[in-house]
């Protein structure tokens, strides 16, 4: 499974997106989706949004990019899909103690740039 921190690495390119953080989720979840359809990315794919970024995408599954509202913290919210996933996980980020966590229950972990490459193709 491929799971998105949606906000660090939205954040992690100083494209405005602090002007309008719904836009800037919807917008990253467009290309992801995007980059899923044209199969640049194979694996099951879920993005955690939290706080204002989640009134730009609704929950739920489309386009084989499933979406998941934080109701907390984003980083416990992704750790906890983490730990109960049955499947391999790579998560992106570039939070070192969310990186820390997320190895911590055997998650392989992978920068922004990494999946920004994946959807520039």
């Amino acid at each position: 499974m491929l799971l998105i921190d949606a906000a660090n690495v939205v954040g992690s390119r100083p494209s405005g997106w602090w002007r309008d953080r719904p836009k800037a989720a919807k917008d990253l979840v467009e290309r992801v989706r995007a980059a899923k359809g044209a199969g640049r990315l194979t694996e099951p794919v879920v993005a955690v949004l939290e706080g204002a970024a989640r009134r730009g995408v609704d929950e739920g599954v489309a386009d084989g990019v499933r979406i998941v509202h934080a109701l907390g913290s984003g980083d416990d919210a992704l750790v906890g899909l983490a730990t109960e996933s049955t499947e391999p996980v790579t998560l992106v980020t570039a939070d070192r103690e969310l990186r820390r966590r997320a190895e911590s229950v055997g998650a392989e972990v992978v920068g922004p740039q990494w999946l920004y490459s994946q959807l520039d193709g």
